[in-house]
């Protein structure tokens, strides 16, 4: 699977929590639960909200705390922008007898704030580290955490376990990053997109006195990522939004191979924006059939660099990121000139990358390269009571096994022990297939 975020309106935490949980309601459950292990109080509740704006419909992802103390404006200034720059418009709305937030997209400040709580990046990564959530979870909520601990300690000059964030430790913001943790884990895509991001224009009024849209700490986040003007005002981009898209790496598109649109999900803020709707959507694909993959192929000849150095050239291009294989063939040129020829074979969205390391590592001068579609046996590994990994392909006349060599070499120098041992590692890994 593949997740194309479209960032419409922007991207806040609560707006890829909405935008996921509208693709994917089976895991509300989930994220409730999760909270619960994050250390939250049995009080606070995770709910999506319908919502339509008039044009489109969707949620919005509402949480809430049953305390017997209200929660206030002591709160308004909470994690969005970790160290006081956020622009989001709170709406309080009253639930029985107390008071709660409603955080989405682009809230307005409140800065008279009866004090103000810190709570130090150390201490929160502790919390969650000694926290029941489950191992994954756990780890990519820090690396959320992390993500805005670092920008921030970037923007103010501070070391990064000195970073005391405002309002961070709090119940609602902890909620809407472990909400986020808990769908990138259960969903697990193989692999993520984002579009152009919405600049957003203006001014916010914050405590440390008046910053430019985007804030200091979002800009850091958001560095190589592409941006548009729509011509509105406002945040359009959150630090928590940021350091979600910092942490889930996207590329910029959906990628070359044919895929299927599977699901859909719309996320609200609560902000109108005029003319439009304040959403992040999110576009889950999958691939176009089961077993169809496409490659990228790259193919030139060399006849002036020496074996010794060829050879070290290519080590060099099957380190690259994105190379699946690269081999060579000897043939025979102009002038009955021997010499070799290379292919290589790449994730497609990474052709010209690897094109730039082939000229880099070759004499080549010149080179060609496409991208084809290919077909490729559904296949998994399988490690055997020894220790000896094993490949097993599933062919149309049933599966078969293959042990990587280079297990088996490891234990006994002798052919026929060699041989046992693969037999015996494949006949295993086929049983467990079975």
């Amino acid at each position: 699977m593949h997740i194309h975020l479209d960032a419409v309106g922007g991207i806040a935490g609560d707006m890829f929590v909405a935008a996921m949980l509208d693709a994917w309601p089976e895991f509300a459950g989930t994220v409730q639960e999760d909270l619960r292990l994050a250390g939250l109080e049995s009080d606070v509740r995770a709910e999506m909200l319908p919502h339509d704006d008039g044009v489109l419909t969707g949620h919005r992802f509402d949480v809430t705390k049953s305390a017997s103390e209200p929660v206030g404006d002591a709160d308004d200034h909470r994690s969005e922008h970790s160290l006081d720059h956020h622009a989001h418009d709170h709406e309080h709305h009253h639930h029985d007898h107390h008071h709660y937030h409603v955080r989405g997209h682009d809230h307005e400040h409140h800065h008279d704030r009866h004090g103000h709580d810190h709570t130090h990046w150390a201490e929160l990564r502790t919390t969650l580290t000694a926290s029941g959530l489950p191992a994954n979870v756990k780890r990519i909520a820090i690396g959320i955490f992390q993500e805005l601990a670092e920008a921030e300690a970037a923007v103010h000059g501070k070391k990064v376990e000195d970073v005391a964030f405002h309002e961070v430790g709090n119940w609602d913001s902890i909620a809407d990053i472990v909400a986020a943790a808990t769908l990138i884990d259960a969903v697990h895509p193989e692999s993520w997109s984002v579009g152009a991001l919405p600049l957003g224009r203006g001014f916010v009024e914050t405590a440390h006195g008046r910053l430019p849209v985007p804030a200091p700490a979002t800009t850091r986040l958001l560095r190589g990522f592409a941006f548009h003007d729509d011509g509105r005002h406002g945040e359009r981009i959150t630090p928590t939004g940021a350091a979600i898209l910092r942490f889930l790496k996207p590329t910029a598109n959906i990628g070359h191979r044919p895929q299927v649109l599977d699901r859909t999900g719309i996320g609200f803020g609560t902000r109108r924006l005029p003319g439009m709707s304040n959403v992040l959507r999110v576009l889950a694909f999958a691939d176009e059939a089961a077993g169809q993959d496409q490659v990228g192929i790259i193919q030139f000849e060399i006849d002036d660099q020496t074996g010794e150095e060829l050879a070290v050239a290519l080590d060099q291009l099957r380190a690259v990121e994105g190379v699946i294989d690269v081999t060579q063939t000897p043939t025979f040129g102009k002038k009955g000139r021997m010499m070799a020829a290379i292919q290589v074979l790449t994730r497609p969205e990474a052709v010209e990358a690897i094109t730039a390391h082939c000229f880099r590592q070759t004499t080549t001068l010149g080179l060609r390269r496409r991208v084809e579609t290919r077909v490729i046996l559904p296949r998994q590994a399988v490690k055997t009571e020894n220790g000896v990994r094993v490949k097993v392909a599933d062919r149309p006349g049933g599966p078969t096994a293959k042990a990587e060599m280079d297990d088996v070499r490891s234990l006994d120098d002798s052919h026929k022990a060699r041989a046992e041992l693969r037999r015996d590692a494949e006949e295993q890994a086929l049983g467990a297939k079975e």
